[in-house]
Formats: C-alpha cells, structure tokens, sequence
C-alpha cells in the first residue's frame, strides 16, 4: 500500500490532504522521515507510524469501546442533542457506526466500528448478544417485579411477551437487567411494565465484555484482539 493511501485508510484527510501531509515531511516511520506519497509501505506486519510526533497503529478495521455520557445521541444527524460522534477525534472516526443505540438520556457502553460483518452480528435480533443494564428505578424493586421481568411482560403494540435473560437486585432502587433483543426503549418498556420506573439508565456490558472501570465519562479507546473474543463469548 503506498503511504497516501494508507494515511487515507486511516482517516488522516481526503487524498490530497494526505498526499500533503506526507510531502511536507510529516510522516515518520522507523524513526525515519517519509516524504514520498507513492512510497510502498509494508502493512503486512504491524506497522506503527508518526505524523506530526504521534505515533499511530494501523488498523485495517476500527473497533472502539465509548463509555457515553447522556445528553448524547447516537446520530449523525442529532435533532435535540450533540452526536456521540463528536466524541472521538475525527483520526478514528473513518466512517465508523454506532453498533446499536443508546438514548440520548442512557449512559455506558457503546461499541463504533466500520466494520459492517461486525455491526450486524452484534445488532442481529437472530444473534442473540446479551446486553447487560444497571437501572435506577423510581419505586422500591420487589421480588412481584422481578418475577415478571423474567417470566416475560406483554409490552404495548407487541403479541409476545419479552423476558430478561436475568434480574436481578443490586439495591432497593436498583436493577441489573440482563437482555437479548434491542427493542426500542427496551430495558424502560419492561421496567414499566412491570410495574416500576426507570430514572437512570446504564449499559455495563455486551457479550462478555464489560465497560472498563477505567474508562471515564466521554472517553473512548480501541479493542484489541482479547476485547474482540470477550465480545463474542456469550
């Protein structure tokens, strides 16, 4: 791959943009300045290049964790709030999605990637992924509530009842919700249906990867290769 083209890749800019970077002598690779753009570059092994002295990994796919905050939606094209998409600085963003959706209101774990085999394994209702939710409710949670969150609760418009794959109490006015499908609203509808309010609401984990404790509000990194593989144990 020549060094344009990989910069391109990797969201550095249009081409031309790219080719500029690389002309102006920005691009360092092996310690050693790179100035030709049509200059092949090795990308068969790991390769780690500097532009403007920050070192970059290339990716041939983006895989990112984003612990979002509220107030976000997960949209391009926000309507009332600012886009989850202003969160990572645009080197990573290279036309990745969001991997299903959160509200603008629900914080935690979102998965971004450009990777369209990944994006629908994780948003496939036939996958079945489960998705686990931290909600603090309105009303004290008692064992009637938890019960029907489990046998299954009718939400309005739907024929089939939807059951948690768990719940459980972690407080008086708290509630880990385990799901398997990624209805609109989802986690609030069974709450409220069982005969409760959701106040606040928190993703912790996808799969078998959980949001990092050291992950703050806003913050975003990339999965590697054991990040994918918890993703994926379910």
């Amino acid at each position: 791959m020549d060094l344009e083209t990989l910069l391109f890749s990797q969201g550095f800019g249009s081409r031309r943009q790219c080719r500029g970077i690389v002309a102006e002598g920005r691009v360092r690779i092996g310690g050693i300045v790179r100035d030709d753009p049509h200059a092949d570059v090795d990308i068969a092994a790991p390769l780690d290049f500097d532009v403007d002295g920050r070192t970059w990994t290339y990716r041939e796919k983006a895989y990112l964790a984003l612990n979002k905050p509220p107030g976000y939606e997960c949209s391009r094209d926000p309507q009332h709030h600012l886009s989850v998409f202003h969160l990572p600085p645009p080197l990573v963003e290279r036309g990745v999605q969001a991997v299903g959706r959160l509200d603008q209101d629900t914080t935690g774990l979102l998965l971004l990637s450009d990777d369209g085999a990944f994006v629908h394994a994780f948003t496939s209702p036939k996958r079945k992924v489960p998705k686990v939710y931290l909600a603090t409710l309105k009303h004290p949670l008692d064992d009637a509530q938890l019960a029907k969150l489990r046998d299954g609760v009718l939400l309005h418009g739907e024929s089939k009842p939807s059951a948690a794959l768990g719940a459980e109490r972690r407080d008086t006015h708290l509630l880990e919700l385990t799901v398997l499908e990624g209805k609109y609203h989802q986690v609030k509808r069974m709450v409220a249906a069982a005969g409760n309010r959701v106040e606040k609401l928190h993703r912790k984990r996808v799969g078998g990867y959980a949001l990092p404790d050291t992950l703050a509000e806003g913050a975003w990194r990339w999965l590697d290769g054991d990040d994918l593989a918890l993703l994926r144990r379910t």
